[in-house]
């Protein structure tokens, strides 16, 4: 018996040695040990092998080798630091202190802005050729209002003593885009307009058309020479007021010379003509001889105001005509007094804030009439 016994015991081993030797590492002695508490050599059984595989197994798989441990902390891989930057959407740049508009729609390209910088004008082929591309382009040019302005000038005869200008398109934008007043207005009916002859006329009358039956009628024209024609335009601005309250304050500082108050609007026209079919000069030649054909047909509406003042109900987009003639005034008339050849801006309403410039200013010698 104990021989058997001890040729199963040794059987028993040999195989459990030749199992340990295939597995990767620690053997199951170790465990055993471990496990003993004690540096025994107690001898592990069949389930405590198989448990000790299974450990083995799962620990080679879970645990990468000590050498290839990440270190604590690590920064960003070389391409992750050399990647480009993603490139931004292509948008409207916006300009702080400045009202929210697309300023790209003033100069767009293929077109080209006068000298008096009221007009922007372009021959560009597909203008004239796809209804679709005009009427798009002219919802842009209508999103953005002209520049209206007040100009106030004094002279003694050749000599100009003041020439002070106020910019006005803050007063047509609001801060909050949903309060906008703006919108596209077509010729109404019966309305004397240039409708793609050379002269006004009421007719044709394209009905509910709109602006996308002109621009196809435009499209489809075959004369020589044909325009198209976006009007912007500030209503409801009161400007016969303002002027009286300009020269009430001028004449309260005893000048004597001659003073005019315009209100210009530069960036007012968009023109779009057909190209030169040979070259500008004999286009002038025929423009002359067979004249244009003209589509003054669509306006960019910019109302200062819903209704004309003195009406009951209006609401002005930004200010009123006499809150911002109060916010101004001394600025205007400092600028006057000092015989200033330019523009009032922001600068001179900070200086009258700030410092009280412009606020009871002496008398002033105009010096001789003449």
């Amino acid at each position: 018996m104990n021989t058997a016994a001890s040729h199963d015991e040794k059987t028993r081993l040999q195989n459990h040695y030749d199992a340990s030797a295939q597995q990767p590492g620690p053997g199951p002695l170790a465990l055993a040990n471990s496990r003993s508490g004690s540096g025994s050599n107690t001898v592990p059984t069949a389930e405590e092998v198989d448990e000790q595989d299974t450990i083995n197994t799962d620990h080679h798989h879970q645990q990468p080798p000590r050498g290839l441990t990440p270190p604590p902390y690590s920064g960003p891989s070389t391409s992750a630091r050399e990647a480009p930057p993603s490139p931004r959407p292509a948008g409207p740049q916006f300009y702080p202190g400045l009202p929210l508009l697309d300023y790209r729609q003033y100069n767009p390209p293929l077109f080209q802005l006068s000298a008096d910088c009221t007009t922007i004008k372009s021959t560009a082929e597909y203008l004239s050729s796809n209804a679709s591309a005009l009427t798009a382009l002219i919802r842009d040019l209508a999103a953005v209002p002209p520049k209206p302005q007040v100009h106030i000038t004094g002279r003694r005869g050749a000599r100009v003593d003041f020439a002070v200008k106020l910019n006005l398109l803050s007063l047509l934008v609001p801060d909050d885009a949903r309060n906008r007043l703006d919108y596209i207005r077509c010729a109404a009916h019966g309305e004397v307009v240039p409708r793609g002859g050379t002269k006004a006329s009421a007719l044709p009358d394209v009905g509910d058309g709109g602006l996308d039956e002109w621009a196809r009628r435009f499209v489809d024209d075959a004369g020589a020479v044909k325009v198209f024609v976006l009007q912007r335009e500030m209503v409801n601005f009161d400007a016969d007021w303002v002027e009286g309250q300009v020269r009430k304050m001028v004449a309260a500082t005893g000048y004597k010379g001659v003073v005019t108050v315009g209100f210009p609007v530069t960036h007012a026209r968009v023109v779009v003509q057909n190209p030169d079919r040979v070259n500008k000069f004999f286009t002038s030649v025929t423009a002359l001889f067979a004249g244009k054909r003209r589509y003054e047909v669509v306006k960019a509406v910019w109302p200062f105001a819903t209704c004309r003042n003195g009406e009951a109900g209006r609401r002005c987009a930004v200010l009123s005509e006499e809150t911002w003639w109060r916010q101004w005034r001394d600025s205007v008339q400092y600028a006057i007094l000092t015989g200033r050849q330019g523009w009032v801006t922001n600068e001179d309403r900070l200086e009258a804030i700030m410092e009280g410039v412009g606020k009871n200013m002496p008398s002033v010698d105009w010096g001789p009439d003449y």
